[in-house]
């Protein structure tokens, strides 16, 4: 049953810790201090946090240390070279941390390989939701369960950077071991009917063992269709002004995670491109927010960014300036607040005190994060998130 918000329902403002939460914890890395990361998103007008919860590993054992291959080396996100986990029990401690602070916490998963290839094991949607209820058993054993603010099945579904175990393909390590890094599905998107499958069979198995959570499972690119997608209680699409033609100008392909060359063309190209027409950019960016929004509608299902908005990868670099970014950004944030479809918004990819041309700017968060939760929820809001909110 879903009834429509009232006034005292206001959206989130989120951001993405992906799995750096857990990886960066050396010395400067951002997280190696949880208390002073959480005050200081807290400081910047944040309530919500979406994180990597290693549910293949904590199914498999929970207390084990494991060894984790990286993703890539010249992102911030994560750590840029071999490094330990333990995810128990540094996700529940994590977790109670967020809630005495009264930032609810997503649970995502980018399912980071390891040495072990613990990835092969959820080798079907019932193995999939599997992990997930084993995780969740944890988490509602250390009474925690209430610091939860939704389930995402998996990021950006089902590119096998981050589902490997759809495909049974790993051209992540691939890449890290030097050969070229094929990004996609394997030709299946997420809306073809193995994909929905899947995704159904998965959501359901976990909604049986858990029926007040609410699911989802990010996407994309965009929502093409938001009705195929009736078995999720929100929609979590990603989306970026860079996401059509800016990249193809900047030169960026995505597949050089192992060195700085396309981080050249990025200082070379991405500002100018964005500076010679800003406002045909802002139009490309309206225009993804408006489609998302007018499926949001047609559903009458809320949505929920959290990768958002100017350009997708960035870092603290020689010749990249954060200006036009926050700019960019602040532009997407304020169009999806005007909506009334979104019941959590985030900013950036970005925001995370490992970025520190971002994070440091904390007039910029306060803000948005206050144009954010001042905001209104003009889409039904499923009971599940509405007590969660």
């Amino acid at each position: 049953m879903s009834t429509h918000p009232t006034d005292s329902i206001r959206p989130r403002a989120i951001t993405m810790w992906d799995f750096s939460w857990l990886e960066r914890r050396w010395p400067g890395a951002g997280y190696e201090d949880w208390d002073l990361a959480l005050d200081e998103l807290l400081e910047r007008g944040y309530n919500a946090v979406r994180i990597d919860a290693y549910p293949h590993l904590a199914c498999k054992d929970p207390e084990a240390t494991y060894e984790l291959i990286p993703v890539w080396s010249v992102h911030s996100w994560g750590a840029p070279m071999r490094c330990d986990v333990q995810v128990f029990p540094a996700l529940l401690e994590f977790m109670a941390k967020c809630r005495d602070r009264d930032i609810k916490v997503g649970l995502s998963s980018w399912y980071r390989r390891d040495t072990g290839d613990s990835w092969k094991e959820l080798f079907s949607a019932s193995r999939h939701a599997e992990s997930w209820i084993r995780t969740l058993d944890l988490i509602r054993e250390a009474g925690l369960m209430d610091a939860v603010l939704y389930l995402d099945l998996c990021n950006e579904w089902p590119l096998n950077m981050w589902a490997p175990f759809f495909t049974g393909k790993d051209n992540n390590v691939a890449a890290v071991q030097g050969a070229a890094y094929t990004p996609g599905s394997g030709g299946v998107n997420w809306w073809d009917d193995r994909s929905l499958n899947w995704l159904r069979e998965a959501t359901d198995l976990v909604r049986s063992a858990y029926p007040d959570l609410p699911i989802t499972t990010s996407v994309h690119p965009g929502i093409p269709d938001a009705s195929v997608l009736d078995f999720c209680d929100l929609l979590e699409p990603h989306v970026w002004m860079s996401g059509g033609d800016f990249y193809h100008r900047v030169g960026y392909t995505f597949q050089h995670k192992f060195d700085y060359s396309e981080y050249e063309e990025v200082a070379k190209n991405a500002e100018r491109i964005y500076r010679g027409d800003p406002d045909h950019w802002h139009g490309v960016l309206h225009g993804y927010i408006d489609h998302v929004a007018q499926e949001a509608r047609k559903t009458d299902k809320p949505l929920m960014t959290t990768e958002c908005w100017g350009i997708t990868d960035y870092i603290d670099a020689p010749r990249l300036d954060w200006g036009w970014v926050k700019e960019s950004c602040a532009e997407g944030t304020r169009y999806a607040s005007e909506t009334g479809t979104w019941c959590a918004i985030a900013t950036s990819n970005f925001c995370g005190p490992q970025f520190h041309g971002m994070w440091r700017d904390i007039d910029w968060h306060q803000n948005m994060t206050s144009l954010i939760r001042n905001g209104t929820i003009e889409v039904s809001v499923p009971d599940t998130l509405k007590a969660r909110m």
